[in-house]
């Protein structure tokens, strides 16, 4: 095989559809985040506001509305605006998984041969970090999209001056409209690694001749003509509030300091990249002798080039999620797959008994993880619902043997083999996860059980209102829809004092002392619907939720 045809590709993309299917209809919402999008998206579509996105009456001014109109399109298209069902919303990383793993193929093919190309596309689908992102209805897949557009137009320049040919037209294009529409999706967040991956070239190199053929004379004001128009609207709408908090707050807050409890040290990225990258990262630490030894090779230069920046600035920033360094991960996969592809007759064990340690210590880690995973569904079915699921077992007894054939084969230095026999144990690990485990969850699913409750007891039907004291995730919200009240147990009281024919509380134990008290001072003469009780996994907390409505006199 001397080149990717386009059967290799779309074969790349069905593989990669079809492994991202399984739990994208069954999972509820996954809080926090998720919901959010879903919801200001849903309220979006209700309102016909496309500019000043909304979470109930609050604005949501954290980045611009690029992901809420992908989103939209995607509901509208499926005619499921009514519905509070999730898959809908999900479309849109469904595409951007596939079509990222597709141009991580061309990408590593362009750079390093065929074979290399299609192993960073099967290590990058089947990363436990792409795993999970990739199924949300959240921005960061969507955004790695555009990113790889923008590096696919930089590598055809960089190239193009490898081989002293001209770079077509649309190569600049492609750059610039990559980073106008990541400005839409995520503000500055794209201009990470689309400008940092030629900045680090030319610092390198200390040259830049190449950047002239993106045509940078004119192409900025392409790329600011994507995001100006609505940076103008929703300026005027918000009266500057949308810049204060997406910038002042938001994107520059997480550098200063850590919002929402996720501060953490430097060095918070490498630690977490034995499972985000898993399987691929112990295959990642034993390439690593073959990218210094290459460090000076234009290709291996230019991947370099775009995981060193972007990956130091997030380790620099005060707030630290694992998603935030997704963007280099197509970049790692090629580099661990150009590794590997030279393997079968290079790779031998570090000499250094230090790094032999080292390495041996990080295989322990990953089979542990590997491991971990396997026994993650079974275990988890067991303590949180009481039940041994024979499917469940299934996993670890697929897995397993096919993770322990790749440690073998890592000991007997067949690489290439080892990682075609680890993509296989986490497929048979993530297929099995989201097919058989995590829709059985239902002592966390507290959400989805409590919409179920309402929905059973509406007696106004869509005009039923409901406010809820103890449960004030977004999920929540989404599920029952924008007119859920979040308030607290006296208020809720004279909720239901308002809204006594059509008006339902959820209200939880901590809480319904409070709610009681003031519900008899306001002469109401309460029924309970039912109770749920769960684990709300966002905090930790165990639940114990009533559906409470006020009792109507009976008619004559």
């Amino acid at each position: 095989m001397t080149r990717l045809t386009l059967r290799h590709y779309v074969f790349v993309a069905l593989s990669v559809f079809v492994l991202f299917l399984p739990g994208r209809a069954s999972l509820p919402p996954l809080d926090r985040d998720e919901p959010r999008y879903m919801e200001a998206t849903a309220q979006m579509l209700h309102s016909g506001n496309y500019v000043d996105v909304r979470f109930l009456d609050q604005p949501r001014y954290l980045q611009p509305a690029g992901i809420y109109w992908l989103e939209a399109a995607a509901v509208s298209l499926t005619g499921m605006q009514d519905r509070h069902a999730t898959w809908p919303y999900r479309i849109p990383s469904l595409i951007a998984v596939t079509a990222a793993a597709v141009l991580t193929a061309w990408i590593g093919a362009a750079l390093f041969g065929p074979q290399c190309g299609l192993l960073a596309a099967a290590l990058l689908a089947v990363s436990v970090l792409m795993t999970a992102e990739g199924r949300m209805a959240t921005i960061d897949t969507t955004l790695l999209l555009f990113v790889l557009l923008a590096q696919c137009g930089l590598l055809r320049a960089y190239l193009d001056r490898e081989r002293d040919l001209a770079t077509p037209l649309a190569a600049a294009l492609l750059y610039w409209i990559a980073l106008g529409c990541g400005l839409m999706l995520k503000g500055p967040v794209v201009l990470i690694p689309g400008f940092g991956t030629p900045l680090a070239l030319a610092l390198v190199e200390r040259r830049i001749d190449w950047w002239r053929r993106l045509r940078p004379a004119w192409g900025w004001l392409l790329m600011l003509a994507i995001v100006l128009p609505w940076c103008i609207a929703i300026g005027v709408i918000s009266h500057g509030d949308f810049f204060s908090r997406a910038v002042g707050r938001n994107f520059l807050g997480k550098v200063a300091s850590g919002q929402e409890t996720h501060g953490l040290p430097p060095g918070y990225h490498l630690a977490v990249f034995a499972l985000a990258f898993w399987p691929g990262s112990l295959f990642a630490a034993m390439s690593l002798p073959f990218v210094w030894a290459q460090r000076f090779q234009p290709h291996v230069r230019y991947l370099l080039c775009w995981i060193v920046p972007h990956w130091l600035v997030f380790e620099a920033i005060a707030t630290k999620l694992p998603h935030y360094v997704l963007p280099t991960y197509p970049a790692i996969a090629i580099l661990t797959a150009a590794a590997v592809v030279s393997f079968p007759t290079q790779w031998a064990w570090p000499r250094a008994p230090w790094a032999r340690g080292l390495l041996a210590a990080y295989a322990l880690i990953w089979f542990t993880v590997g491991s971990v995973l396997a026994f993650a569904g079974p275990v988890l079915l067991w303590r949180m619902e009481g039940t041994v699921s024979p499917a469940a077992m299934l996993i670890p007894v697929g897995a397993l043997p096919v993770l322990g054939l790749s440690a073998y084969l890592i000991l007997h230095r067949e690489v290439l083999r080892a990682v075609m026999a680890a993509v296989a144990a986490a497929v048979i690990i993530h297929v099995g996860l989201f097919t058989t485990v995590i829709p059985r969850l239902q002592t966390i699913w507290l959400s989805p059980r409590l919409a179920a409750m309402v929905d059973d007891h509406r007696r106004c039907g869509s005009g039923s209102i409901v406010a809820s004291t103890s449960d004030s995730e977004p999920s929540l919200v989404f599920l029952l829809g924008e007119n859920t009240r979040l308030i607290s147990p006296t208020a809720a009281a004279d909720f239901l004092q308002e809204n006594q024919k059509c008006g339902m509380v959820l209200v939880g134990a901590r809480e319904l002392a409070a709610f009681s008290t003031r519900a008899l001072q306001d002469g109401l003469d309460l029924h309970e619907l039912g109770q749920q009780a769960g684990l709300n996994y966002s905090t930790g907390k165990h639940l114990e939720i009533g559906l409470y409505e006020v009792m109507l006199p009976s008619a004559p």
